[in-house]
């Protein structure tokens, strides 16, 4: 069954169109990432589909209900937490969670057994009694994501969850978003984080509100135009630089620690980045063709000619 379909949906504010003519749809237990950059329309598509927002033009349906005309249908089928979800810091863990619990009407006898099962579930058994502005970063958005969980969803909507996050809790938090995936909860997460992407069953690549591409991150690499060099140096960033100025035609991005060349001529590149580097005193310790990853596929089809942005 569709989980959520869209399609033209679009979202202006005055001349800006924030989403535009977004069409895709999401089956149930799958986990969907919409990736995009700050500003790029993630969270406006977001709150259309929670029906915090109404569209522009265009439709969107949530376990078949419509944004629009059914909007308390849908929040009885969702569990949605925004990039700010609203904990009480005053009230300990177990009082957050009871508090979401009686906003969704959930009865005392039904709660208890959920509610053990979801502290269990995010490690937080142990701090069920500390009040939540205690908690770490991690465990807070672990707690969100158990308030959005008390009352079982079918469709489950995380802006930019793992935002500001330790690595650690991030880790943590996906394997709780994959035990989710085995009970049929469709996911749809919102992400800058490209290393997150690739967790994603399939990725919707958005820029500027339009989609750029969307399929499993694997068939996704393959839309990358041109080989990648990733040079290793103690100095990524002056190596960056140096090479932005020299290299024609080649596209130069830093990827973590390491410099990441776009070429369709590796051999003539790896010669003459070589060279650059040496006369510009910047130590190089490898230069090879890498595998390209999603990040990599993103830069290039932002650079593509004809893209908006």
């Amino acid at each position: 069954m569709t989980a959520i379909r869209m399609e033209n949906l679009t979202k202006k504010f005055g001349d800006l169109t924030a989403v535009d003519a977004l069409t895709l749809s999401v089956p149930k237990g799958e986990l969907f990432g919409l990736v995009g950059s700050d500003g790029a329309g993630k969270t406006t598509t977001m709150r259309m589909l929670t029906a915090i927002m109404e569209p522009t033009s265009g439709d969107a349906w949530v376990m078949g209900h419509h944004v629009r005309d059914e909007p308390e249908a849908i929040k009885e089928e969702i569990g949605y937490m925004s990039q700010r979800f609203g904990l009480y810091h005053d009230l300990t863990v177990l009082e957050n969670i009871h508090f979401y619990a009686d906003i969704f009407g959930l009865s005392r006898k039904e709660r208890a057994a959920k509610i053990d099962g979801l502290l269990s579930f995010s490690n937080l058994t142990p701090f069920r009694e500390r009040r939540a502005g205690n908690l770490s970063g991690g465990m807070k958005q672990k707690l969100g994501l158990v308030c959005a969980l008390v009352h079982t969803p079918k469709v489950l909507f995380l802006d930019e969850p793992t935002n500001g996050v330790d690595p650690v809790s991030r880790r943590d938090f996906w394997r709780i978003l994959y035990n989710l995936l085995k009970e049929g909860v469709a996911i749809f997460v919102s992400t800058a984080y490209l290393d997150e992407a690739d967790r994603c069953n399939r990725v919707g690549l958005i820029h500027n509100g339009k989609l750029l591409a969307c399929d499993t991150p694997e068939n996704l690499k393959k839309l990358m135009r041109g080989i990648i060099l990733e040079i290793r140096t103690p100095k990524p960033r002056n190596a960056a630089r140096l090479l932005r100025e020299r290299l024609d035609d080649v596209s130069v991005s830093l990827s973590g620690d390491k410099v990441h060349l776009v070429t369709h001529d590796p051999e003539r590149t790896r010669k003459s980045a070589s060279s650059f580097l040496d006369q510009g005193g910047i130590p190089l310790l490898s230069l090879r063709v890498v595998e390209p990853t999603l990040e990599d596929v993103v830069v290039s089809l932002l650079r593509a000619p004809g893209t908006a942005g």
